[in-house]
């Protein structure tokens, strides 16, 4: 399987000359940033990308016909980038970075957003970590200011430290609340075992009541550092006033820093090990039960993921899925039911969801079993093959449709695969797809041996066959 880019600076695949501009780096003598444009795609507008002295990568897409830009800090940390005793460090900083810096209180990064009526979050997730903003686009000098003045500078104050481990203790206690997605949590552990991809984001109550804020702080100064973050911005903007505000905005903090090179995106190899199919069961009083089937699954940058996009749509991407029509639309057994795959940078997992009365399991979990074997030995039609393929087209392009959705694509191409595919050359691929192709797929990866999690009023003697 070929792989994405992986230098410092991908070839330009239009051929236009970088351009090239100077200032003073925190080293002295003179700094340079390196500017390409990336494309000019029918679909959208011009995508710039930056790469400043000190490794930090700027990305842009200007749109004229917006009146918004969505403004993002990418991270390449995620909770997998922990140890067992740090299990929750990302999430917790993530949570102490709205806290307040040199320059902000944690009132003024809130208001000063919501006061031009902007809106400001993060998530972690794995493998990354993003904080953006959405404001009008005349106000975003002052949400790249903001925004990277919390990432880059953040004072992490003791007693903050304090009152979010008790926000993020109760936020794990809710989330055990949620049976709908502890389910998928538990489904992790069964294929990934101790393997950071098998722990919650969150961390749990035993790691994050002792985590201390000097360990915080050293994950912090250690992880995020200029190579390992990507700044996107999507709107009506200009590039090179980005870039500008941008180095305004780090100047004098830590992500000033000495000449670097830019992090590679998180390469493949070794390819995480999984655990042989188990089935692991969390007893609870719920009305409902929750269950997954599945196994391991391809890495995000096989050359069969867009094989694999078709597989999941016609199987259960959508309500004319063969899984929905036929446990929901047909017999009525639950009220949602879907399949999905998720992919890492050397793994991945594609599983069946469903929640549905506890009396209904075993013939639910019959009836995805059959089917699954059904797919995988007899595999898909031309004409549900032609539909998947709409499906996985339609939904990308209208997934386009705002300027959040832009900006993370940029921000993800960067990060997650090295390289940003024009949205002309992704649909072509898509296209490309044959129906040789998806059920060569389907009979690989559907008769992989499956592990199941269970969420319900069961114990785990009664899934034992």
């Amino acid at each position: 399987m070929s792989r994405a880019f992986s230098a410092p600076f991908p070839p330009d695949r239009r051929g236009v000359a970088a351009s090239r501009d100077t200032g003073a780096g925190r080293s002295g003598g003179t700094a340079r940033a390196v500017t390409r444009t990336l494309s000019d795609d029918p679909l959208g507008g011009t995508v710039r990308r930056t790469v400043l002295p000190s490794g930090l990568r700027v990305l842009t897409e200007a749109i004229p016909a917006m009146r918004s830009v969505s403004f993002g800090v990418w991270v390449s940390v995620g909770s997998r980038d922990e140890t067992g005793t740090q299990a929750g460090a990302a999430h917790f900083l993530e949570h102490l970075l709205f806290k307040g810096t040199h320059k902000r209180t944690a009132l003024e990064i809130s208001s000063q957003i919501e006061a031009v009526g902007g809106e400001t979050n993060a998530f972690t997730t794995k493998e990354y970590t993003c904080y953006y903003a959405r404001v009008l686009d005349e106000d975003l000098p002052l949400a790249i200011d903001v925004m990277c003045d919390l990432v880059a500078d953040s004072l992490l104050e003791p007693a903050d430290v304090e009152t979010e481990r008790g926000v993020i203790l109760e936020e794990i206690a809710m989330h055990d609340d949620e049976p709908g997605d502890e389910v998928h949590d538990l489904f992790a552990r069964a294929v990934y075992g101790d393997h950071p991809l098998g722990r919650l984001i969150s961390g749990t109550e035993e790691t994050v009541t002792p985590m201390t804020r000097r360990q915080i702080q050293s994950f912090y100064r250690r992880r995020y550092t200029a190579p390992q973050i990507v700044i996107a911005a999507a709107g009506n903007l200009d590039h090179a006033t980005v870039v500008k505000l941008v180095r305004q905005a780090v100047r004098g903090t830590p992500l000033d820093s000495d000449p670097a090179t830019p992090a590679p995106h998180r390469e493949a190899t070794p390819a995480v090990r999984t655990k042989p199919a188990t089935t692991l069961v969390e007893p609870k009083e719920t009305e409902q039960a929750h269950v997954i089937l599945g196994c391991p699954g391809i890495d995000r940058l096989d050359e069969r993921r867009f094989a694999l996009g078709v597989l999941n749509n016609v199987l259960g991407g959508g309500m004319s899925s063969r899984l929905f029509q036929e446990i929901r639309e047909q017999r009525g057994l639950a009220y949602s039911v879907y399949s999905y795959a998720s992919q890492y940078a050397d793994s991945g997992l594609f599983a069946v969801y469903a929640g549905c009365a506890p009396g209904k399991v075993d013939e639910v979990l019959a009836l995805t079993r059959a089917e699954l074997a059904r797919v995988a030995s007899e595999g898909l039609t031309e004409a549900e093959v032609a539909r998947g393929k709409g499906m996985s087209k339609g939904s990308f392009v209208l997934g386009l449709e705002d300027t959040g959705s832009r900006m993370s694509r940029l921000a993800k191409g960067e990060l997650l695969y090295g390289d940003l595919m024009p949205v002309d050359e992704l649909l072509r691929r898509v296209d490309e797809v044959t129906v040789a192709d998806v059920n060569i797929l389907a009979a690989e990866l559907l008769a992989r041996p499956m592990s199941l999690a269970v969420v319900g009023p069961f114990g785990a003697s009664d899934f034992t066959d």
